[in-house]
């Protein structure tokens, strides 16, 4: 979609000065408050604003470290040139769109590899948007080194790739002030954004750690920016990734995005791992997309690895040069009767190159027939990091191999092991895959690795390529994969052998295995593999992963969102429209007008917080719930899931309070009556079945305990593991409802909880009852205060909400609905926390006290 922001900036780039109401309409939108945006919902200007009014093609922002783009100094020295980067993922990303029948424009944030001098930015940046639609961040040299080759590379790469700074030589000690450069590139990259964005309209979509915090500074700039990120590194396990000082920044800022993506499912999973551990949040899989709820917003997390570039790829296949090479490489290996192991990766400590060289020793010591025969081809690209680590491996492969070669080669006809360290074409690397008979990837950590993906397109070939190597085009392809299961398209590839890199021993049988193998299971194998990476390309990547960010965004409009926090901390609130915080000054002055009142309140989690280890009630609160019951205009029923013996023990100095225990099975309408049933009384036999089952659970999940209830049964994991506590508890809700399936209960997950209560129970029968029992004595509530904090309590709501719309309470009630958080509910209003609902609950108290008071003073008048 055409953006206002980067028409602007067109027309200052050709120096037309824009209108009057051009200017009006771009003028930002100012923080009123600390820590708080004002709403978009504000925007009165009805000239262009709603996205109709743009043209059809949606467009978007494709930010990443660096630009696709390839600059040079002209020959003269006066100005620069610049091209396309071909090998760049974001160019590959909008080619392969195209490819796909998608109709959108691409804008493009980054930096440019080549570092250019500040007197020429303002020209570079005119070409660049212009004639590319690139948006260059410039960022001096010292703040750069800081940034990338700092924490990018020295901290979050180590660590995301499962390496502790344990000493100096590991990985580098977190250092604040690179972190801090880190923070203030990615501000920097945001108020690039903010130069182009329509944030009506357009997607952004991020791409990759180096930018990480960027969500946090878009969001806070336009609460409602549609806003993806894709990580295509590997992110590690919760047990590595709290090590790093900055973990709950991270987390956060990644949550300030509408859709995270990830290569593997056990990327995602470590993620939401590390968000339930160091945040306390629980994701759900609705319809097969798996969520988070964060204040209200829906976060989204997809699982899709990438693909290649298939057109670019058979390009190239086709290329003279590339034609050419194989012919070479046939005649230097094939004709010579040779076979060639090819490796292809980055000269970088997690590729395994040292590891896959020793499995090839292994090979030719333990499989004398494959000497002189097998040539393990290496080609080292340059590595993409700098400092001792990368000096190291580089000077250990090549000892190796020349220990290797000088132990088996046999000069000048045959060397084992070619390695080749010099920057190749991407024609020559092609026609190597060509001709390897098997491609070997031993990394002992990788977040994708695309390196198998073309050597299966490769090996397919064409009809040219067929000729040089002498086959028959009728004859099915074949090839053969050997790669680490710790690498990103390891799960997509199950028809390649699998190994454990670090098992040198099992490599070498896999190599050996891969080369001895049946042609025709080769051929099955490869057909496999080409019908995957040739129909989940990039175009398939990037297509499905911006569909699914338009329908994580599409409600955006329809929910009212605020920012809280300051930092890194900040967030959004998204809320339904007709979901609101409830004010005290709107019900104290409903409360003051009414004089017939029903107060229904859940205990834990709503007057008492759940994290706390005494969960008896303050005095504070006794007094509170005291006022409460000697007005007598009130009715006040304290609801909990606890036993009635517990909570008898409990509210004793509460005469006038009513209680309705395990979730309303009994209730009393005061201190001194007599307890009641809300259903007829139940038959508990089918503990004798449940309790086995729970107690099973109990002893295999440390942390976990029980609760025999009168009519019910509940197996907490509150202080158990979170990830495996909630595993337990789905198998456990799984095996309860198969064995209790004839009997007359219900079972239920709650908060930390499973429980088992008799058929019909709930609290919202509390609620009915209650209700009706005022109004047959001639009392209906002309006030209606419900407050609960999670399932359970959505009955009670449910109940009032229907007694509203069926006109059994008058339209002229005071109705007060009131869940705790800003989480998914039936209720209309909600508090933050107990600590809320207490003030508020002392609030009403001291109304009703100093009526009573007040009262009583006319009364005393009067005589």
């Amino acid at each position: 979609m055409t953006s206002r922001s980067y028409s602007n900036l067109l027309e200052l780039a050709s120096g037309e000065p824009p209108s009057i109401s051009q200017i009006r309409r771009r003028i930002p939108r100012v923080m009123t408050v600390a820590g708080i945006i004002s709403d978009l919902d504000t925007d009165s200007d009805s000239e262009g604003t709603s996205p109709n009014s743009s043209s059809p093609r949606d467009r978007t922002i494709l930010v990443a470290n660096q630009l696709p783009i390839r600059a040079c100094r002209r020959s003269d020295g006066r100005g620069w040139e610049f091209s396309w980067d071909e090998d760049s993922l974001l160019l590959q990303l909008k080619d392969a769109i195209s490819d796909h029948g998608a109709d959108m424009e691409f804008i493009y944030v980054g930096c440019l590899r080549d570092e250019i001098p500040p007197a020429d930015h303002d020209e570079v940046s005119q070409v660049l948007l212009e004639t590319f639609k690139c948006v260059p961040a410039f960022l001096p040299a010292d703040l750069l080194a800081r940034y990338y080759h700092g924490f990018c590379k020295q901290q979050l790469w180590p660590l995301f790739h499962y390496m502790l700074p344990l000493s100096p030589d590991l990985g580098g000690r977190f250092d604040r002030s690179l972190w801090q450069a880190y923070v203030s590139v990615n501000k920097i990259f945001a108020d690039k954004i903010l130069e182009v964005i329509n944030p009506d309209d357009d997607f952004v979509w991020v791409h990759d750690y180096h930018l990480m915090v960027l969500p946090t500074f878009l969001r806070k700039r336009f609460n409602r920016v549609k806003l993806g990120f894709f990580l295509h590194s590997p992110f590690p396990s919760s047990e590595i990734y709290k090590t790093l000082p900055v973990r709950e920044e991270l987390l956060r800022a990644l949550l300030n995005s509408d859709l995270i993506g990830f290569h593997t499912f056990d990327y995602a999973r470590h993620f939401l791992s590390c968000c339930s551990r160091m945040l306390g949040l629980s994701y759900e899989s609705r319809r097969g997309y798996i969520g988070l709820e964060y204040y209200g917003r829906t976060v989204s997390i997809k699982i899709l690895p990438v693909g290649i570039h298939m057109g670019q790829l058979k390009s190239v296949l086709t290329l003279p040069e590339t034609e050419k090479k194989v012919k070479e490489l046939k005649d230097q290996f094939l004709n010579q009767g040779r076979v060639m192991v090819l490796g292809v990766d980055d000269m970088d400590i997690f590729k395994g190159i040292t590891l896959k060289l020793l499995a090839m020793e292994e090979l030719l010591k333990q499989h004398p027939e494959w000497r002189r025969k097998v040539v393990l081809v290496q080609i080292a690209n340059p590595a993409r990091g700098r400092g001792k680590g990368v000096t190291e491996v580089q000077a250990e492969s090549f000892a190796t191999m020349k220990r290797i070669n000088e132990a088996y080669g046999a000069p000048p006809d045959y060397e084992p092991i070619i390695l080749i360290d010099d920057p190749l074409p991407f024609s020559h690397r092609i026609a190597y895959y060509v001709v390897a008979e098997c491609c070997l990837v031993t990394a002992v950590r990788d977040g994708m690795n695309l390196i198998p993906y073309e050597y299966i397109i490769s090996r397919q070939g064409n009809q040219q390529l067929d000729n040089v190597l002498g086959l028959d085009s009728s004859t099915p392809k074949k090839s053969m994969l050997v790669i680490s299961e710790f690498i990103g398209c390891s799960p997509s590839l199950s028809g390649a052998i699998r190994v454990n890199p670090w098992n040198v021993e099992a490599v070498t049988d896999a190599m050996v295995n891969a080369l001895e193998m049946k042609e025709q299971e080769k051929q099955f194998r490869h057909e496999k593999h080409y019908k995957y990476v040739s129909s989940h390309d990039v175009g398939y990547w990037a297509n499905s992963f911006l569909q699914d960010l338009q329908r994580t965004c599409r409600d955006h409009s329809q929910r009212r969102c605020w920012g809280i926090g300051f930092g890194l901390r900040f967030r959004v609130v998204a809320l339904d429209t007709n979901f609101r915080k409830l004010a005290m000054e709107h019900i104290v002055s409903a409360y003051k007008r009414t004089r017939t009142r029903a107060i229904l309140l859940d205990y834990d989690g709503t007057l008492m917080p759940q994290a706390s280890i005494d969960k008896s009630p303050s005095l504070k609160s006794i007094e509170i719930l005291n006022a409460l019951c000697r007005d007598k205009n009130n009715v006040v029923f304290l609801v909990s899931a606890r036993s009635r013996d517990t909570l008898s023990d409990w509210f004793a100095p509460c005469e006038n309070l009513g209680i309705a225990a395990e979730h309303g099975y009994f209730f009393r309408l005061k201190r001194d009556a007599e307890w009641q049933t809300c259903v007829p009384v139940a038959d508990c036999s089918w503990k004798q079945i449940a309790d086995p089952v729970m107690r099973l659970y109990m002893e295999t999940t440390d942390g976990s305990t029980i609760e025999d209830k009168e009519t019910a049964l509940v197996w907490s994991y509150e202080d158990a593991d979170p990830d495996f506590g909630s595993c337990q508890a789905k198998e456990l809700l799984d095996h309860l409802e198969s064995v209790l399936a004839n009997e007359p209960v219900s079972v239920k997950s709650g908060q930390h909880i499973v429980e088992v209560k008799p058929q019909g129970v709930s609290k919202g029968l509390v609620a009915q009852r209650l209700l009706s029992t005022m109004q047959e004595r001639g009392s209906e509530s002309s006030f209606i205060l419900c407050i609960g904090d999670d399932r359970s309590d959505e009955d009670m709501f449910e109940v009032i909400t229907t007694s509203i719309a069926s006109t059994s309470i008058s339209p002229a009630t005071e109705v007060f609905a009131c869940t705790v958080g800003q989480q998914p509910s039936k209720a209309k209003y909600y508090l933050d926390d107990t600590a809320e609902i207490v003030r508020l609950m002392q609030g009403l108290a001291n109304v009703s006290e100093q009526q009573t008071l007040r009262t009583q003073q006319n009364g005393d008048l009067g005589t």
